[in-house]
């Protein structure tokens, strides 16, 4: 418990202390937000805002997985490295594709095909990583490897890691439209993921899973989740920074890697239910624009269908928080209900 209190911590202030460092660097440079020429007309005022702040996250959640081990006898494992190098490589996408919009001065970075490839060819080491050097369970799973237990192979789950991946990095990605809204959104999960970790520590008899690997994912949780708040206090509304591709494509990634090495694959779009209405949001509007050449929203993603329906920016976000925020409790909810019919029989 300590190691992940001080992991948490530790990943907190380094953002808190970092970000506006970074702020400042970013303000130098002139790196500032590109705004979208079809968006709200209110966010024209936040064009110039400091953009790439997801540097100060990834940078906060690797200290803080650092610190956490540090004095404890939390082993660093293949699982909780695994997790903070695809953290960092998604990051470095975001990275590239901001740095590309800032250098262009439009809101469009890397062209589609290449950030799809990029996140396919970190999805794939990933997977590759994940089964080869962490050896992790190839079963389908909700809440442990037995249920459902379908399996997958090697091949098939590769596959559906890369899905898995890409699909979550960019549901995040997409849900990051608002200031703070991506930030507040992902700790719920993060919370809830550490919990879990925990949980399956705890009860290793159960749930299947290596003791060490377990707890080092809850601590990877924590320092994710640590990083989010530590962001969030310069990024909440009015923001005086954001994160960008940078921030969203990591988080994302950090959230669907979690799932995927603590066998929670099916409890992923539950625990990220916010995520999943965002994205189902612009494929329903995508699919009615070209098929019956009518919108079903105002606008896609979900959160500006709100904005520009009359809800100031504030409400959008607080109220889209306590969506995620319901979504990660039943998650969280489920998982014990799960625990609790296993004990029982």
């Amino acid at each position: 418990m300590l190691s992940l209190m001080s992991s948490g911590g530790a990943a907190f202030w380094l953002a808190v202390l970092s970000t506006p460092l970074l702020i400042r660097w970013l303000a130098r440079k002139r790196i500032g937000q590109q705004i979208r020429e079809d968006g709200p007309a209110t966010h024209s005022a936040k064009a110039g805002t400091p953009t790439m702040g997801g540097l100060a996250i990834v940078g906060a959640v690797a200290g803080g997985y650092v610190i956490g081990h540090l004095g404890t006898e939390v082993k660093f494992t293949a699982t909780g490295v695994l997790v903070i190098i695809t953290v960092a490589l998604f990051g470095a996408i975001g990275a590239l594709d901001d740095w590309i919009k800032v250098r262009n001065r439009r809101s469009l970075g890397l062209n589609k095909r290449a950030k799809f490839g990029a996140q396919v060819v970190v999805s794939v080491l990933f997977a590759e990583l994940a089964v080869h050097w962490a050896h992790t369970s190839t079963s389908l799973s909700f809440t442990r490897m037995t249920t459902p237990g379908i399996q997958f192979g090697q091949v098939g789950w590769v596959l559906f890691a890369v899905f898995v991946l890409v699909g979550t990095s960019n549901a995040v990605n997409l849900t990051d439209g608002l200031d703070g809204l991506a930030a507040g959104s992902s700790t719920f999960c993060f919370s809830v993921l550490a919990i879990l970790g925990y949980w399956v520590f705890r009860h290793r008899a159960i749930f299947h899973l290596l003791p060490a690997y377990a707890i080092d994912l809850a601590l990877t949780s924590v320092a994710l989740g640590g990083a989010c708040l530590g962001f969030l206090w310069w990024n909440a509304a009015p923001a005086r920074v954001t994160m960008g591709d940078t921030g969203s494509l990591s988080l994302g990634a950090g959230l669907g890697a979690l799932c995927l090495l603590l066998n929670l694959d099916l409890l992923l779009p539950i625990l990220g239910g916010l995520f999943v209405l965002e994205t189902l949001s612009v494929i329903a509007q995508v699919v009615s624009y070209r098929v019956f050449h009518r919108r079903v929203l105002r606008m896609a993603p979900l959160h500006h269908h709100f904005e520009l329906g009359g809800w100031p920016e504030t409400t959008v976000i607080v109220r889209f928080w306590i969506l995620a925020g319901l979504f990660a409790a039943l998650a969280l909810g489920i998982f014990y209900g799960v625990y609790l019919t296993v004990t029982h029989y």
